[in-house]
């Protein structure tokens, strides 16, 4: 049986890496990706004003957009729900919304439970919702859940409308007066201008500022207070290749940069810190969340909110140089043109705006009603826009209907199989896959282009043949950076003794994104992995920095280079420090306990654990932890508690029901420790140490059938395993079976002869 504080067969969960850097990837970013000289100033933000005399018409095309109105301080040009002494029902409560002294009120349950009043301080947002949002002790902002629907013109509930199925009451993680819906940490950073959001992690408080309320000229062009000097000087006197004083370039730039600023807030991403616009990869400010479940279906489509970076970089049009600008007015928001013709830009209209294209009737034309997957009735001619076909999209906070921006060609044929949406049905609500995958073959025969969506589904429920298509997806530069990485994380994550080569591999790669997936999910077993991962210390990477310093923190003082110590500390340091920036969440708690733990501090350890545990009470990898910190420190019952605990709230985590057991095992509870080694030999039937375990238990109650059939199905998942050979052998030797040894012996001799152990075994049984 696996010895002492082997139970938890998880490690220490860790965050944020990978690594590595080349001289060419120096020279690229450096050099070739440079297109102006930086100015020796310390610029600060001067506001939207100065922009005007310059800039008027880009300026009124702001007025008014989403940019414009996405924060504001209530008052009665900004507040647009129903103040008017307006009640709304919901989970039979009556809340209430009314002014007094020009003042906004809401009467709603508070953080503890009850009903009582709150002053309505700012409006979030403005088309097709708005929220509002009210101040609470230590500087907080929290965003109410008692939403106007600007479409309807009707009050709603977030969170009856986001989470229909749970119960949120007030001590639940995503209740309005907690974490998940606190605007400093959740929502802050893209809605104003220069924002810092100042969480001081000793005193939980935030003192959080801004220079513009809304997302102004500034949030995405810099401060701009050397370009008014630029501005202002004679245009003889004006330096050159200065990018006229501004530290942001937003033109002659390709379009992996251009969308790359956008991706600061239009990506589901983890913030390393405040934005300071002066960064050369996407990966030195921001950690992007990659297409994968669950915030994405299992082949890249969205699911849960992206913003559009997710998708779109998976895109054939990202990966042919289309750029955000290409469809959207940068300053109004809207689209530069209509329908179809947005598209038509680039693609043929006589070959892809024919009815011998997409097969729908046009607008105007006898039709049959559709209705779709919504409930929503389609108008005729809806089949015929390009969008409707290749950006379906979902709603988000309950009315916000946001399109898909990866822009594939849709699958029915495989939505059975991978339990993925297509947009066929998805207008076609009342028709099945089958019907529409036949209209498809009719239309446009039987072949369809292989897609990268496939392979990643296929990796996501481990289907056979699975790891190849992974594989080839990781090294093949004609698919987009965000799918690489993606693939590699699943072969990682789901293939860990097939995909170390893979791995190794990667941490040389180009791109941060693969260099920083690839160290997140390797496995750190020798000296040589070590000696692999030293030089992305100095990786020029930010996050791929630190990540690798998590991972080599784990290895002893006492065996790590001397020589790259210092290297190492630099980049734990880099990473407490990011932590801390976001220890307002649970994850990021959990990330500083397993930072103090690594290196050598349970007891702040412990206590990160337990803050993480109470920002949110839900978050099972912080209790893992702790409870792993309770057995290496002999308080068994409290680890127990708390891995029952996640069992219980958290079933779907199959891992638990494996530690649980061992650490069951370990207290001497064989009966219980039993119950959860069998849960989890049947929830994870692939996992041959959990049968291993469970045999050797058996073995020890004498139920000597069971161990039997536990151990040989060991070797069935992993047939020349050293441990799993001994173990049956020695069972067959220890009950006397020395006819059904002695092959198990041979085999143990013959794969393994640099051990005596077969041969030693094959002795015994001869004697």
């Amino acid at each position: 049986m696996d010895h002492k504080n082997k139970w938890i067969n998880w490690g220490v969960i860790a965050t944020i890496f990978i690594v590595l850097s080349v001289p060419i990837y120096l020279f690229k970013h450096i050099y070739l990706d440079s297109t102006s000289i930086k100015l020796n100033f310390e610029p600060h933000f001067v506001g939207k004003e100065t922009c005007i005399d310059c800039h008027k018409l880009e300026y009124d095309l702001w007025i008014g957009s989403d940019h414009d109105l996405a924060m504001d301080f209530a008052n009665d040009s900004s507040v647009r729900g129903d103040f008017n002494n307006a009640e709304f029902e919901y989970n039979g409560e009556v809340h209430k919304f009314y002014k007094r002294d020009n003042r906004y009120y809401v009467y709603t349950d508070g953080p503890d439970g009850n009903m009582q009043e709150f002053e309505v301080k700012y409006t979030f947002g403005s088309h097709p919702l708005q929220q509002y949002l009210v101040e609470f002790p230590g500087g907080r902002l929290q965003t109410l859940p008692l939403t106007w629907d600007t479409i309807s013109k009707s009050w709603y509930h977030m969170a009856g409308a986001v989470y229909p199925d749970e119960e949120v009451d007030h001590t639940n993680w995503l209740h309005w007066t907690n974490q998940a819906q606190n605007w400093n940490g959740m929502c802050a950073d893209c809605h104003s201008t220069n924002l810092k959001k100042g969480f001081d992690i000793n005193t939980e408080t935030f003192n959080t500022t801004w220079s513009e309320i809304n997302v102004s000229c500034e949030a995405c062009h810099g401060p701009s207070s050397e370009h008014l000097k630029w501005a202002n000087l004679p245009e003889m006197a004006r330096p050159q290749n200065t990018n006229t004083g501004l530290i942001v370039q937003t033109n002659d730039i390709d379009n992996r940069r251009y969308v790359d600023l956008c991706a600061r807030c239009h990506t589901r991403r983890s913030a390393l810190k405040d934005y300071d616009f002066d960064w050369t990869d996407l990966l030195d400010h921001m950690i992007p969340e990659l297409p994968r479940e669950p915030m994405y279906f299992s082949d890249g489509q969205i699911l849960e909110e992206d913003y559009v970076f997710g998708s779109f970089t998976q895109s054939r049009m990202y990966m042919e140089d289309v750029k955000c600008n290409d469809c959207h007015n940068v300053h109004s928001g809207k689209l530069i043109l209509n329908g179809n013709d947005l598209c038509l830009q680039c693609h043929r209209s006589d070959v892809y705006d024919t009815y011998n294209h997409h097969f729908h009737k046009y607008a105007g034309e006898a039709s049959l009603m559709v209705v779709d997957e919504f409930g929503k009735e389609s108008n005729v001619g809806d089949g015929a826009q390009c969008i409707n076909c290749h950006m379906p999209g979902r709603y988000y906070m309950g009315v916000d209907y946001r399109r898909d921006h990866s822009f594939r060609v849709p699958r029915p044929d495989l939505s059975d199989q991978l339990e993925t949406p297509n947009a066929c049905t998805q207008c076609h609500a009342n028709q099945s896959n089958t019907w529409a995958a036949g209209y498809l073959k009719k239309w446009y025969g039987e072949s369809a282009n292989p897609h990268y969506g496939i392979a990643l589904a296929a990796g996501t429920h481990m289907l056979p043949g699975a790891f190849d298509k992974l594989l080839r997806l990781t090294t093949d530069d004609l698919y987009p950076v965000i799918v690489r990485a993606t693939a590699l994380s699943l072969i990682g994550e789901n293939y860990p003794d097939s995909s170390k080569i893979a791995l190794k591999n990667s941490l040389k790669d180009m791109e941060s994104l693969i260099r920083y997936t690839a160290i997140h999910h390797f496995p750190l077993s020798s000296m040589e992995d070590v000696d692999d991962l030293i030089p992305l210390l100095n990786d020029p990477v930010k996050a791929v920095r630190f990540e690798v310093a998590v991972v080599l923190s784990m290895v002893p003082e006492e065996q790590f280079p001397e020589k790259s110590k210092r290297a190492l500390q630099n980049a734990l340091e880099e990473y407490r420090e990011a932590m801390e920036y976001s220890a307002d969440f649970a994850a990021s708690r959990h990330n500083l306990g397993n930072f103090y733990n690594n290196t050598g501090d349970p007891t702040k350890a412990m206590e990160q654990y337990k803050a993480a545990i109470r920002i949110d009470n839900l978050f099972y990898p912080a209790k893992v932890n702790l409870a792993m910190i309770y057995n290496q420190q002999g308080e068994n019952e409290k680890a127990e508690i708390l891995l029952k605990n996640v069992v219980e709230n958290h079933p779907e985590i199959l891992d638990v029901y494996y530690s649980l057991g061992l650490l069951l095992a370990e207290m001497q509870k064989y009966d219980e420790a039993v119950n959860y080694l069998e849960q989890a030999g049947r929830l994870m039937p692939d996992r041959a140490r959990v049968f291993y375990n469970l045999g050797l238990i058996y073995q020890y109650q004498n139920q000597n059938n069971k161990a039997e059939k536990a151990l040989k199905q060991t070797l069935i998942i992993e047939p020349d395993n050293f441990d799993f050979l001994f173990a049956l052998a020695d069972f067959y030797v220890k009950t006397n079976q020395f006819e059904k040894a002695k092959p198990v012996a041979q085999k143990l001799a013959d794969l393994y002869p640099e051990s005596i152990v077969g041969n030693d075994i094959l002795k015994m049984i001869q004697q």
